[in-house]
């Protein structure tokens, strides 16, 4: 714009000169100064004026969703055009949270649409009369209060960024009221077969100094967005509260309190807590200068104070009796400045005593480990961190996760980038030390001081015993699928997912010998603020396959006819959850409203109120770029799990490795007389193995089929 007026030409087309003539004060200026400030202005509104122009046309172009319905490797014109233009107006290299303020907000379904979708969700579920019971609720609900309840709900979706998630974390998370050990929290693995040191300080001074460089990357928003098709970016927001949070206990809610940048990190060892810097000269400590640090701890003889064994048994039991206890007992002198250090540090940090990890000459090597991660002694992990590092003396490590804050694909894209930093960019000395010199001049880790009375030692000793409880109840089985894997699946043209959630289903019938309701986790982050959608894998489709798979009178075509169905029907129901058409957080919102405004529903109380029996979770890879599976195939990870949503019913995580490997976590209650684990376990690997069958079948028809066609041919040669 400067420039423009040295050269006659204006391409304000007149605009400059209005603004100089409406300046106020002009007669105190000169004309020199009037035409600069008049540029200036005209140019900073442009410029505005283009940034929103790219801003809300890339929001509208990422409300179309078209392109996640086509078919796999079939893009339409339409579509080719609309990424083309996504990747113009995203930038070449856009970082962590550019995408935030031009992702669209998650629309509101219509009443009818839920409603219907529900009705057929549930209807393999119930008998006729069940059904038409349920179908009257529906009916009477879409007639009655729906109207109102939507309203008011459309009200929320136009001031909030996401009519969902704050509801869902503060009633589904923040105001349960019981142990979130088990009931809430997950957990994460370490890579399956590779430990990179056998020295316990040395592998978790590499992993801490990874983590700091991560938060580092994470704070400057220097992480590369993760795009679907690499080009339609997903939500960042629930990686803000990765660091430097604490879940604080209240008597009706909890809240989430988040800290900015925090230089210190809490180590828990043998019943004692230590207090690292994590800085020293403006900088992070290097991971040798870690290790030092965490090998005094180990070394360190003291023994724990009166309390201090079990204190952290307190973010293990319920709610209520902690949040007390903290305002009682936590409140003030050296018990408060304690705990504000727990609570304000980075990260948790548990020096573990016993080995863990995945050893192929024992069968159970996989559960001990699991349940490790999920639960431990019940009084060595704090529970109410974001997460809790678990580091064992063999070199093993692992991540507890505390869930209101965010959801498992978040945690576990830090731990991606941790683990190939650790193996990959830091490394070992031939001894299995850290590199780097060694830093004696560090001030030594420093104990944390309590005062706790007989009285609330009583009442850690009261959650202690019910989180012990709690923990012993888990039954927990893990187990690598490696007959076959995604490569083989993808050759017979099926979802990988859709294959393992029907899989799941004839497991669940053959384990217990009914349907019932199955929750599969479902993303909705290519909206703003977006967490979670459910997926209701028990659909009509599924149950006729299912029947058919254990009716003997059944050929294999028919078999693999309603395979194919069920396959497509899960296929679309979970890109109808990903574009936010799903069912179940629409009508948890219109139950909540309901609640507001004092509005009693039936339909809505019978449908918050069914139990999910079969709750079920992927656990993506998301950075694939980081580790070469191809050049390093040892060098895959785990996955993780979580604890039985229902007291009679499974929880089951898994986990696509590469081409050929499928890593199972199931878990359920010893209390229930209708559940076990490994049995469940052996469920899915048989229905695994039936289903890949019927293309086995298939094929080998179809290869008899054209040997015929072919003979056949040759002898009309001969004739």
């Amino acid at each position: 714009m400067m420039s423009s007026l040295y050269t006659y030409i204006d391409p304000s087309l007149g605009m400059i000169e209005a603004i100089k003539e409406n300046l106020p004060y002009k007669d105190c200026m000169s004309v020199q100064t009037r035409a600069v400030l008049s540029a200036i202005l005209f140019a900073t509104g442009l410029w505005l004026f283009f940034i929103y122009l790219m801003r809300y046309t890339l929001k509208a172009l990422l409300s179309y969703h078209g392109w996640i319905f086509e078919s796999h490797g079939k893009m339409s014109r339409a579509t080719k055009l609309w990424l083309s233009l996504v990747k113009m107006f995203s930038g070449r290299r856009p970082l962590l949270y550019s995408f935030q303020a031009a992702l669209p907000q998650l629309p509101v379904p219509r009443v009818d649409d839920t409603v219907h979708k529900y009705l057929e969700s549930v209807r393999p579920l119930l008998d006729s009369e069940q059904y038409n019971q349920m179908e009257i609720l529906a009916n009477g609900f879409e007639e009655t209060e729906a109207a109102q309840l939507q309203r008011y709900l459309i009200l929320k979706s136009w001031w909030s960024t996401n009519y969902v998630s704050d509801w869902w974390e503060e009633y589904i998370y923040l105001r349960s009221r019981s142990p979130i050990m088990v009931n809430s929290n997950f957990y994460i693995m370490d890579l399956l077969y590779v430990t990179p040191t056998h020295r316990q300080a040395a592998r978790a001074g590499n992993v801490v100094h990874a983590m700091l460089q991560y938060r580092r990357k994470l704070e400057r928003g220097e992480h590369v967005p993760l795009r679907a098709l690499g080009i339609v970016p997903m939500c960042s927001t629930q990686m803000e509260r990765m660091f430097n949070t604490t879940r604080i206990p209240g008597i009706e809610t909890d809240i989430v309190q988040h800290l900015t940048d925090r230089k210190h990190l809490i180590v828990y060892h043998k019943g004692r807590f230590f207090q690292v810097w994590l800085y020293t000269g403006g900088r992070h400590l290097l991971p040798s200068e870690l290790e030092t640090q965490f090998q005094r701890i180990l070394n360190d003889k003291s023994e724990p104070q009166p309390g201090e064994l079990k204190l952290a048994a307190l973010t293990a039991g319920n709610r209520v009796p902690w949040a007390r206890a903290r305002i009682k007992y936590f409140s003030h002198g050296l018990n408060k400045v304690s705990l504000d250090a727990i609570e304000s540090a980075a990260f948790f940090l548990t020096l573990d005593e016993e080995p863990q990890g995945y050893d192929p000459a024992k069968d159970n090597s996989l559960d001990i480990y699991a349940k490790s991660l999920l639960h431990g002694k019940c009084y060595d992990r704090w529970f109410d961190k974001s997460f809790t590092l678990i580091s064992y003396p063999n070199g093993k490590m692992g991540v507890n996760i505390e869930h209101s804050w965010a959801d498992a694909p978040i945690v576990g894209h830090m731990w991606e980038y941790v683990l190939a930093t650790d193996c990959f960019h830091l490394g070992y000395t031939e001894e299995g030390h850290c590199k780097g010199d060694v830093n004696r001049g560090l001030p030594c880790p420093t104990r944390l001081q309590w005062q706790i009375s007989a009285e609330c030692q009583d009442v850690i000793e009261t959650s202690y015993l019910l989180a012990r409880q709690l923990a012993d109840d888990v039954d927990f089985h893990g187990y690598l699928f490696s007959e076959f894997g995604k490569g083989l699946i993808k050759k017979c043209r099926t979802s990988p997912d859709a294959f393992i959630q029907l899989a799941l289903q004839l497991a669940q019938f053959r384990d217990q010998g009914v349907f019932c309701l199955t929750y599969e986790s479902s993303m909705t982050r290519m909206f703003r603020d977006g967490r979670t959608e459910t997926v209701r894998s028990c659909t009509s489709e599924a149950v006729a396959f299912v029947r058919a798979m254990e009716d003997p009178k059944s050929t294999n075509a028919h078999r693999l006819a309603l395979f194919q169905r069920a396959a497509e029907k899960h296929q679309n129901m979970y890109r109808l959850a990903m574009t936010g058409s799903g069912i179940d957080r629409h009508l948890f919102c219109l139950y909540i409203v309901s609640k507001y405004l004092g509005v009693e529903s039936p339909f809505l109380k019978k449908v918050l109120s069914e139990p999910w029996k079969l709750s079920t979770s992927q656990t993506p890879q998301q950075q694939l770029n980081l580790v070469d599976i191809n050049k390093f195939p040892k060098y895959v990870g785990a996955g993780g799990g979580f604890g039985p949503v229902a007291d009679d019913g499974y929880g089951v995580s898994y986990i696509i490795v590469g081409e050929n490997l499928i890593t199972f976590h199931i878990s359920s209650k010893f209390s229930s007389p209708d559940t076990d684990s490994g049995r469940f376990g052996q469920h899915i690997w048989k229905a695994m193995i039936d289903i890949q069958a019927l293309f086995k079948l298939e094929n080998n028809k179809k290869m008899v089929e054209n040997g015929k066609c072919v003979h056949l041919e040759h002898l009309k040669k001969l004739m």
